[in-house]
């Protein structure tokens, strides 16, 4: 009750999420209203109330689950930074390869996660090992293309100018293309972010031990419903946690930023 009303009170979080939560509750109304009369049976369609009977039911369960799922989305979302950063400086460092790989990497975007799937469960098993790879795979891609146009965004005038100083390659990535895709770099990001645990949940419904995936076909298995909108529920809640670590990154990385929003 003190959170809503510090939320009522508060005129800015009125102004920047009222409309949204005003329209969430509207909705959630209605969906309570259709299934309590009857329109949807359900056992096809949980409503608000049973969803949130079964998150706090099985709370237990989802929270050991969650674990699993956030720590393959986190370190697969890691690397997949890792790996998306190096080769964008790679690529734009040696102009060649950007030719030549570039074209792969967005057939490579072609091909659906579910098909990939299977085949790194069969190559390397039901262990952590698939999940890691599938988020890597997913992740790396917005972050390379993200990087790539900051860089080419970085004025000509400034090339020239650091060309006349006599820098280095080092040196103009470090002083003027990395802080000039920086935030190219937070908004591909988020894309990121939110495609890292959707990406290990899908892993998960090949096979596994724990994780959100592997809950959430076992309740499917059970004709359990309401399980399974909790699960969505908690996925969904797992990628704004990382949508907000990402912010709070971005704010400490780029704080000039942040400053020109406050004016």
């Amino acid at each position: 009750m003190g959170g809503v009303l510090f939320i009522v009170k508060n005129k800015s979080i009125r102004q920047r999420y009222g409309g949204t939560l005003l329209m969430v509750l509207l909705l959630l109304a209605l969906w309570q209203w259709i299934v309590m009369n009857g329109y949807i049976a359900d056992y096809l369609l949980p409503s608000p109330s049973q969803i949130g009977q079964a998150l706090i039911k099985n709370r237990q369960l989802l929270w050991m689950h969650s674990k699993t799922t956030l720590y393959e989305a986190v370190v697969g979302m890691s690397l997949g930074v890792g790996l998306g950063t190096i080769l964008a400086v790679i690529m734009e460092w040696v102009p060649l390869l950007h030719r030549g790989i570039y074209p792969l990497l967005i057939i490579s975007q072609t091909i659906p996660t579910v098909a990939i799937a299977p085949m790194l469960v069969l190559w390397f098993g039901y262990g952590i090992l698939p999940k890691v790879l599938l988020v890597i795979l997913t992740t790396f891609f917005p972050i390379t293309i993200g990087l790539l146009k900051g860089f080419h965004s970085v004025d000509e005038e400034v090339i020239r100018l650091m060309r006349s100083m006599k820098a280095s390659t080092t040196q103009m990535m470090h002083f003027v293309k990395f802080p000039t895709a920086l935030p190219y770099f937070f908004t591909n990001l988020r894309l990121s972010a939110s495609y890292a645990v959707v990406a290990a949940v899908v892993a998960e419904w090949l096979g596994g031990q724990s994780g959100l995936g592997v809950y959430m076909t076992l309740a499917r298995k059970s004709y359990a419903f309401d399980v399974m909108f909790a699960i969505i529920v908690v996925v969904s809640l797992l990628s704004l946690v990382l949508l907000k670590g990402v912010d709070l990154l971005e704010y400490l990385s780029l704080p000039w930023k942040q400053k020109g929003r406050t004016k």
